[in-house]
């Protein structure tokens, strides 16, 4: 599994996941989106709706619709109703992964560091997991050390 930390310092979750949630459908993977308050389950929502002026990224919210049909699921719980092998953290608290998971995107904000760092030290005893960070340098996002 590889699993992407993403430290958002300049823009919040809501213009991230979109792209993100893209480069996963484009590559036709199912992505499961976790967030634990629905407030921000709905900004989300919103963001996959407006990415594009031309297009929307479809998607549900765990429980509105069947969710097992759904490319993209938004969830309060790390478990892929819709059969998802790539899953997205947007809220910043550390999500363990189901087994099932191929890859998983977390991000996470300042305040959140310190469980991002504790998750990052837990994966780096597991050979099997591949870890990278990236970081906002101006308006593009970097792999960083």
């Amino acid at each position: 599994m590889q699993v992407d930390f993403y430290q958002l310092t300049r823009d919040p979750a809501e213009k991230l996941v979109p792209v993100l949630a893209q480069k996963v459908m484009d590559a036709g993977k199912r992505l499961l989106l976790v967030c634990e308050k629905e407030s921000q389950q709905r900004q989300l929502s919103k963001a996959l709706w407006e990415h594009k002026p031309d297009s929307f990224l479809a998607h549900a919210i765990a429980g509105e619709a069947e969710d097992s049909v759904q490319p993209i699921l938004l969830s309060g719980l790390a478990t892929p109703a819709n059969g998802a092998t790539f899953m997205l953290v947007a809220d910043g608290k550390w999500h363990q992964p189901p087994k099932t998971i191929e890859r998983l995107f977390y991000l996470f904000q300042p305040e959140h560091a310190e469980a991002a760092r504790e998750a990052w030290r837990n994966l780096g005893e597991d050979e099997a997991i591949a870890r990278k960070y990236w970081r906002q340098d101006g308006g593009r996002w970097v792999e960083g050390p």
